[in-house]
């Protein structure tokens, strides 16, 4: 009698220990929206999310026309006008504080203090030695990030320092012209950017900092302006002057 009563109390616990472990799975499910077996399952553990199709991807700086949404600069310089167009769209702080200092006046007659030949021109302050400059607020800004802007050759960036936030009014053109494609990561970089950058760039510099423009003509003018003579702390030893910077309407 006492094993008879022995066994219905087993099956009468382990009845409820099921009832539980069914109830908390269906509760489960109902509250995160995912099955048990779809939260432990191997397969889907494993699963990636797939990637964009770069056919759907806008890759502005691939072209040299001027779209709706973008506008066109003119750098004139004591040895030639560089031409660029800006993404307000894509990078909308830097954009505003380049135009509006360049409408203000800002660089004028300030000079390219930073040239290294086969990287980048650097520009934008007007103390003229690389420390001074703020953006069109009084304080530093942060970078800001596009997965469709790049540091292929003529890309237009803003400089900053090694800190977080630390944007003022320096600027950057990439002027590397050879072919840097296989340092390029393809797990971030789009095909046609890969195949752009053949023709030169910095890839190492992609998202780090701000890409907002792309010149469209005058990189010859670029590459004049990465050849003059430096000295030791890469400034120019006959300077070269940003004479004004237009915004075309």
């Amino acid at each position: 009698m006492k094993r008879n009563k022995g066994y219905i109390i087993g099956a009468t616990l382990f009845i409820i220990v099921i009832s539980l472990m069914v109830f908390g799975v269906h509760t489960l499910s109902k509250s995160t929206g995912a099955s048990f077996t779809t939260m432990f399952s191997p397969e889907s553990s494993l699963t990636q999310t797939p990637s964009l199709d770069e056919d759907q991807i806008d890759l502005p700086q691939l072209t040299k026309e001027v779209n709706e949404n973008e506008i066109e600069i003119k750098i004139i310089t004591t040895l030639g006008t560089i031409r660029a167009k800006v993404f307000p769209d894509l990078a909308p702080k830097a954009v505003e504080n380049f135009l509006t200092h360049s409408d203000e006046g800002y660089y004028d007659e300030t000079t390219f203090h930073r040239i290294l030949t086969n990287f980048m021109i650097q520009g934008g302050d007007p103390t003229g030695d690389g420390t001074g400059g703020e953006s069109i607020w009084g304080e530093p800004f942060e970078t800001e990030i596009s997965s469709q802007l790049f540091h292929i050759r003529g890309a237009l960036a803003m400089a900053k320092t090694n800190a977080p936030v630390s944007i003022g009014s320096q600027f950057y053109i990439v002027q590397n012209p050879s072919d840097v494609s296989a340092s390029a990561d393809p797990s971030k970089t789009p095909d046609k950017i890969i195949n752009a950058y053949t023709s030169g760039g910095y890839p190492s510099l992609d998202q780090l900092y701000t890409v907002f423009g792309q010149v469209i003509e005058g990189m010859d003018v670029v590459d004049a302006i990465s050849e003059v003579e430096t000295d030791s702390l890469d400034k120019p030893v006959q300077k070269v002057k940003i004479e004004s910077i237009e915004v075309i309407d």
